[in-house]
């Protein structure tokens, strides 16, 4: 027999029924996409190092990770980077390039619409 998941963070609960209240008001498939891959198990939550960022992002541009974005690797650009969560050493290093570190409910309240963001992870 399957096991159903579900999710025990009442705040990550809250998030993904927010993105998808934003997606139905909004019209913007981002918002779906990113609450669809907060709802998998813990273990296939995405995790993106530095170094990833650095390589496929470019300067100036926002990236949402719908997971953790870790330390590991430079970031020599300013990167908008959004996320779930931050290493501390990551929102150091991101902030050093002159980048933003910036929550998910943050950039759904600037960008209703989810132009201009690329998906990480």
């Amino acid at each position: 027999m399957v096991k159903k998941l579900t999710k025990t963070n009442p705040n990550l609960i809250e998030l993904i029924k927010e993105l998808d209240k934003k997606y139905k008001s909004e019209n913007a498939a981002i918002w779906k996409d990113v609450a669809n891959r907060l709802q998998k198990a813990n273990r296939q939550t995405s995790e993106v190092n530095l170094s990833d960022i650095a390589r496929y992002a470019e300067a100036d541009e926002t990236v949402l990770v719908p997971g953790k974005v870790l330390s590991n690797g430079e970031l020599e650009n300013k990167v908008n980077v959004v996320a779930l969560k931050f290493s501390q050493k990551a929102r150091e290093k991101i902030e050093n390039a002159g980048g933003e570190c910036i929550s998910i409910r943050e950039i759904m309240e600037a960008n209703p619409k989810g132009s201009n963001i690329r998906i990480m992870g």
